[in-house]
């Protein structure tokens, strides 16, 4: 900040004697000052300082003055207790009174209405209103302040207390300092700033103090000691800054937080008692106790710093904006103190304060992060005119002395130059050891790295050097000297490449090395490669250009231009170096500009180009066709003009691509053009100058068009008569025209058999099968009319005909096999499977239904197939010798999920439904049946606890209570379903109330050794003392020997008593002896299953089948056909 004093005047009465300035304003254009000076109001010019005209009207010392906002009126206060009204005319237009002196006045930002105070009251006065009324002050009031919204008005008294009051002079709030009487108030000012969300009061007291509080009297940030007692406080417009007069013989400028910034002017020789600040500019006025009266301008320097598209700069004097040119991000760094270098580099960030520098990084290595963190404090004062920062280093210049020094404050490296140093930049390098390059005032270019003490010469210039940049690649160097040349050199060759006069500033292209923009007289220039220089309007300096965006500082703002690179590419396209005009549209054209480069490409051949630029405008037809020349070319085709015909037709240049196509004798081409478009009369043309080509194409054509526009007839006949019979024969069949078809296929001869079959095939899908048939027979094709009758399901002529060609068995018998499945008669679909040959697709059928069938929960349809797929192993095992002994134990293992599903049915029947018919002991009979089963393994779809709980219940109904507790021990160690829960913890806590033993009627006992065994075996269904098995469910155990009699003990026997199992071969019958003969019991004879004889026959009736195995049997009941249970 520098302050340049404008003018100023010393005010002195008559007798030369000094007259005191105690306040001073400016009227609200900015265009006159209104001074307090003696018994008189100086109006003055604030251009140069003039005595517009003394205002005489007081008898006494003038304290004060207020201008109104409107700039209509302004007031005076003085020592002999009077208030004046004068208007902008400097006329005085009305008078009147305190009881005391007048010490302050303030006029309402927005009713207009006049504060007026006197040392022990105070008054407002409007135009509207004749009468003055007064408000009583319990002690002295020394200043005055209204809020922004005109709602109330602060007053500073003498006991150091403010008090708020409103517009009718009640007090609505007061804020104590600490001081008291001690410390009255003599500054008041509230805060215009809009970034406020509440009012904020600044207060200066004679407690050398100065103070921020809100409008409940709260404080705001810290206190602020002085050191000198403050007579005034003004803020500036829009509230950045903020002006203290006081004893000090200076106005103090600080931030608005209080920090001081700097003093505007020399000190005075008196006490400063009133400053102000003109209106929507950075004048300030300052007025003494000596009749100083004197006018500054404050000029607020630029510190700023620039990398790339990185924007650093200070604002408000003390906070750090860190700007991303590219996404306008921006982020704020306050740093509570006089900012006075900036530098950024890459993730670095460098602030240069009064008596520290402050290091930040970025958290993260993102390019787009904004977020800054201290790094490193060098507490110490550094002197320097120009600051640059790495990525390890703090670089200090100081007009001919370069100063490299560590984060941590130690000096490592120092440079000493034979000029002043003018520029610096950072242009890049490993960390540590990164290069600056140096512009000298006398002309000189270096280069510096930091790890090196000796700098490199690259240029020296006849003038000062004003700014430089580096290219991208490092080999080429921009600079504009004093004389505002701009030279750009080859560093390599040390040649000047290009020159040019009226320039200010130069940056070379982030991305491209053969472009640079330079700006002077208000004129943008950019400059590619050795082509004239393209300019454009533009107000400031250029300071970067990243691809198509130039960054332009104007004053103290930073703007991002996007710039269509347009001009560049196109003189790139004019001398055909397509790939470089490629690079520069890279930057950012516009569409139209990157449809032009893809069409020049294409016109020069240059395909990879023609296709990057096609796509970026996704003109999907360009690129299919550049996708096809570039197939074509790998292929082997090499003729450029065939590229180029092909590029003309598909920019409807149609005869010259067909002249074209000629040239090259590819007069084909041109005539499937001409088709393809439909154009006849011009194909018709063209082939009266060629000969080589065949009439019929143009017949095929019209019928290919015809049959497009919804003419299938007219097309049919056309292809008939160029001879293209199965396109006819298409377009009929698609049609469904059968007579057509069948007179068209007679027609035929037999040697066209592809013709005649594709008739077939149309009448097959017409299902035409007389038709179909006799042409499938022209053709001696068999095998399709077999075919034919399996697909329209008529067996019966399909049986026929697989026994006259036993060849073909397959294709009828396998078909009607899955279709007697998919129709649930699986029975003779294991015939017919059978039949075919095909065993294994049979069992496989079945396999995938019981899966379904688990999946579905249908158990008893589960037990039905399990049982299929036993008495099929039982077939296989009958009629394969090598798999017998497989086939058998597969047998068995279906027969026992059989029966296991057979018997869980009725479990899950229990659970869910909420009535059974099956007693309490054929419920736990059943439990228990399938608990000794699943021991060594559960099927899928059965659940454990469904059983156990099963048991559980019926077992405490029927009074085995200790069966019942070991259930119920086994349930703990389960997956218990939410509803059963709770009835699962009751049943555990009443069965331990219960006698542990079971009921002894409930025991088996063992027909062959008469012990009894307890109901919950390890064992599983069979006697523990000799291993005679329970044949609940006829399950066989390969580890117990059955009692083996002779074929005369078998006779002496009861026929009553034996039960016998007439089992297929391989399988031999079993005898069993029935111990109850008065139990009447039955047996199926297909699934040698017992039943009660009551419940079987009802069954029967039912269902007209077995329950089981579901075979309509003719079950005989005698007793020498029946079996235990």
């Amino acid at each position: 900040m520098r302050t340049v004093p404008t003018w100023v005047d010393k005010v002195q009465d008559r007798d030369k004697v000094e007259q005191c300035i105690y306040d001073l304003c400016f009227n609200p254009d900015g265009t006159q000052l209104v001074v307090a000076a003696g018994q008189r109001v100086l109006v003055y010019d604030t251009i140069d300082g003039a005595l517009i005209q003394p205002l005489k009207g007081h008898k006494d010392v003038v304290y004060c003055v207020c201008y109104a906002r409107d700039g209509k009126r302004f007031a005076s206060g003085s020592a002999d207790k009077s208030v004046i009204i004068w208007t902008s005319k400097l006329e005085g237009v009305l008078k009147y009174t305190h009881n005391d002196a007048i010490q302050c006045l303030a006029y309402n930002p927005v009713s207009h209405h006049l504060a007026s105070c006197a040392l022990s009251d105070f008054a407002y006065w409007s135009a509207e209103q004749k009468a003055v009324q007064k408000y009583k002050s319990n002690s002295r009031i020394n200043a005055c302040a209204w809020t922004n919204d005109g709602q109330y008005l602060a007053l500073g008294l003498g006991n150091g207390v403010v008090s708020i009051r409103n517009k009718n002079g009640e007090e609505k709030g007061k804020i104590e300092r600490p001081g008291g009487s001690q410390s009255p108030i003599w500054a008041l000012a509230w805060s215009p700033s809009k970034e406020d969300n509440y009012d904020i009061l600044c207060v200066g007291d004679w407690g050398q103090t100065l103070s921020f509080y809100t409008m409940g009297g709260k404080l705001v940030g810290k206190e602020r000691p002085l050191g000198y007692d403050p007579l005034c406080v003004n803020y500036f417009n829009k509230g950045e800054y903020l002006l203290i007069g006081g004893s000090n013989k200076a106005c103090t400028l600080m931030t608005r937080d209080g920090i001081k910034l700097g003093t505007v002017g020399e000190e005075q020789s008196s006490w400063v008692w009133c400053c102000a600040v003109r209106p929507d500019s950075s004048f300030v006025a300052v007025g003494c106790q000596d009749g100083t009266i004197a006018y500054y301008q404050l000029v607020f320097s630029t510190v700023h710093g620039l990398y790339r598209e990185r924007y650093a700069f200070r604002e408000n004097m003390t906070d750090v904006i860190i700007q991303h040119l590219l996404t306008d991000q921006k982020v704020r760094i306050k740093c509570r103190d006089l900012i006075k270098k900036i530098a950024i580099y890459k993730h670095r960030l460098a602030v240069q304060l009064p008596e520290r520098a402050v290091i930040y990084e970025l958290y993260s290595g993102d390019s787009t992060s904004m977020h800054y963190r201290v790094r490193d404090k060098i507490n110490q004062k550094l002197d320097c005119n120009l600051l640059v920062i790495c990525t390890n280093h703090l670089v200090l210049c100081q007009e001919k002395r370069l100063q490299s020094l560590t984060f941590a404050g130690v000096k490592e490296r120092e440079w000493l130059m034979e000029s002043p140093i003018r520029y610096i930049k950072v242009v890049g390098g490993p960390p540590g050891r990164e290069g600056l390059l140096l512009g000298l005032k006398n002309g000189q270019v270096w280069k510096i790295y930091l790890d090196n003490a000796f700098p490199v010469n690259l240029l020296k210039l006849q003038s000062a050097i004003r700014c430089l940049d580096l290219s991208a690649s490092r080999q080429k160097l921009a600079v504009v000297d004093e004389n505002n040349q701009l030279l750009v050199y080859n560093l390599r060759t040390q040649e000047l490449l290009f020159q040019e006069a009226n320039a200010n500033s130069v940056a070379w292209n982030t991305y491209c090395e053969e472009m640079l923009c330079f700006s002077g007289n208000n004129t943008l220039c950019i400059k590619a490669s050795n082509f004239p220089v393209h300019q454009q309007k533009l107000t400031g300096f250029v300071v970067g250009l990243c691809g198509s965006k130039v960054f332009c500082l104007r004053v103290a703002t930073m703007s991002t231009i996007e710039v269509p690179l347009s001009t560049p590419m196109y003189q790139y396209l004019e001398k055909k170096m397509f790939r470089e005009a490629y690079e520069v549209a890279c930057l950012g054209v516009t569409a139209g500009d990157w449809e032009a480069l893809g069409h020049a490409a294409l016109d020069g051949l240059n395909l990879e180009v023609a296709k990057e630029s096609f796509r970026r405008v996704k003109n999907i037809q360009y690129v299919e066709l550049i996708l096809d020349f570039e197939d074509r070319r790998r292929r082997g085709e090499k003729d450029d003009e065939v590229f180029l015909a092909d590029v003309l037709a598909y920019r409807c240049k149609f005869k010259e691509a067909a002249r074209l196509y000629q040239r090259v004798a590819q007069e084909q081409k041109a005539l499937n053009m001409y088709m393809d478009l439909r154009m006849f009369d011009l194909a018709q043309e063209f082939l009266g100058s060629v000969d080589n080509i065949d009439r019929k194409t143009i017949i095929r054509k019209k019928a290919e068009w015809a049959r497009n526009n919804n003419e299938p007839r007219a097309a049919a006949e056309m292809y008939l008569s160029a001879g293209d019979t199965q396109r006819a024969i298409e377009i009929i069949g698609e049609n469904g025209w059968v007579e057509k078809l069948v007179d068209v296929g007679r027609r035929l001869d037999k040697a066209d058999q592809e013709a005649i079959a594709l008739v077939a095939t149309h009448l097959r899908r017409l299902e035409q099968l007389t038709y179909a048939t006799e042409m499938y027979r022209k053709l001696g094709d068999e095998k399709s009319v077999v075919q034919l009758y399996v697909e329209a399901k008529e067996w019966k002529e399909a049986f026929v005909l697989a026994e006259k060609h036993p060849e073909y068995k397959d294709l009828v018998y396998v078909p009607y096999a899955k279709w007697l499945a998919e129709n649930d008669k699986f029975v003779d679909a294991q015939k017919a499977f059978h039949k075919a040959g095909r065993p294994e697709e049979a069992f496989h059928v079945l396999q995938e239904l019981t899966h379904n069938a688990v999946n579905e929960a249908r158990f008893q349809d589960a037990s039905y197939y399990y049982w299929i797929l036993a008495r099929q192993c039982l077939d296989i095992a009958s009629q394969n010798a090598e798999r017998q002994q497989e086939m058998i134990a597969k047998f068995y293992e279906h027969e026992k999920y059989a029966s296991i599903y057979y018997a869980y049915d009725t479990i899950q029947r229990y659970l869910d439904e909420p009535f059974t018919s099956y007693m309490p002991e054929g419920l736990f009979n059943i439990s228990r049946f399938l608990l000794h089963e699943i021991k060594d393994g559960c099927p899928k779809g059965i659940s454990q606890f469904a059983v156990l709980y099963s048991l559980a219940k019926q077992a405490r109904n029927l009074g085995a209570y200790k069966l019942a507790r070991q259930v119920l021990e086994k349930m703990q160690h389960l997956h218990i379903p939410s509803r059963f829960q709770e009835y699962v913890d009751l049943s555990v806590l009443m069965v331990r109330a219960k006698p542990y033993h079971d009921n002894e009627e409930l025991l088996p006992m063992c027909y062959r050794c008469s012990t009894y065994n307890p109901l919950l075996t390890s064992s599983g269904n069979g006697c523990t003392n000799c291993g005679q098995p329970f044949v609940y469910s006829f399950n066989d155990n390969a580890d117990f020997l059955p009692v083996v009699v002779n074929r005369s003990t078998l006779q002496a026997m009861e026929p009553d008593s034996v039960v016998i199992c007439r089992w297929p071969s391989p399988l031999k019958y079993q005898f069993y002896r029935n111990i109850l003969p008065e139990l009447q019991i039955t047996l199926c004879s297909i699934c040698n299953k017992v039943f009660h004889v009551d419940d079987f026959e009802v069954q029967i009736l039912q269902k007209g089948h077995c329950p089981f195995c579901r075979s309509p049997t003719k079950t005989s009941v005698e007793p020498e056909d029946s079996l235990v249970g």
